[in-house]
């Protein structure tokens, strides 16, 4: 296989959706890149991050955080790969009435716009607000 090929799909390392206790931000970036750091060659040029039944705000605030405080000293680029995160908030609105689309297409954007902020290590809460 040729790791210079390659972009690497994980969840982040998250406790469980029914576990009482979230972890802040900052704990998930740090436990995610550890866990990276030791597993992934830095061979691989990209890592492109599930949302892995996160909220959308969440996802990216996570992203977010590991870019913010591990960019720079990472051997590979971090990314989303939010699926679900993205369309979710869309499907929403949508909801199959044509009169919706409009406002559906730019609920879409705006996510893609909030995980592109969140890959630069830009983004933040205040985003949210549309």
């Amino acid at each position: 296989m040729m790791l210079e090929g390659m972009i690497l799909k994980p969840n982040m390392v998250l406790p469980g959706l029914t576990c009482p206790k979230q972890e802040e931000v900052e704990k998930v970036a740090d436990a995610t890149v550890r866990c990276l750091l030791r597993a992934v060659p830095a061979a691989v040029p990209g890592i492109a991050f599930l949302s892995g039944g996160q909220s959308c705000e969440l996802a990216s605030a996570r992203l977010n955080a590991m870019n913010v405080r591990f960019k720079s000293q990472l051997p590979w680029g971090l990314a989303f790969s939010f699926a679900r995160a993205i369309q979710q908030p869309a499907l929403e609105i949508w909801r199959s009435e044509e009169a919706h689309v409009l406002a559906a297409q730019q609920a879409l954007y705006h996510r893609a716009k909030c995980n592109q902020a969140a890959c630069r290590g830009e983004y933040n809460a205040t985003m949210e607000r549309i």
